[in-house]
């Protein structure tokens, strides 16, 4: 997972342009996910969903992270959430 600063570093590494193709535009975005969490991912798809933000707190009862920040119940365990 990225902090909203490393998901900034790593989406800044993504070259726009009308004459770039799929695979020159992610390249380096994908480089630059792989040197802050040393995963190599193949599909940027991928990372988009790995934003630290768009989850949760830890469930108190499993650890994992809540699906949303308002989530009522934990979808791993299913424990409620008490707010």
């Amino acid at each position: 997972m990225l902090d909203d600063e490393e998901f900034q570093l790593v989406t800044a590494k993504q070259v726009i342009g009308p004459d770039v193709d799929v695979r020159q535009r992610f390249e380096p975005f994908l480089a630059e996910y792989e040197r802050l969490t040393g995963v190599k991912e193949t599909n940027p798809n991928a990372v988009w969903h790995h934003k630290l933000s768009l989850y949760g707190p830890p469930c108190k009862s499993c650890g994992r992270p809540l699906r949303t920040p308002r989530a009522k119940l934990c979808g791993n365990c299913m424990a409620p959430v008490a707010r």
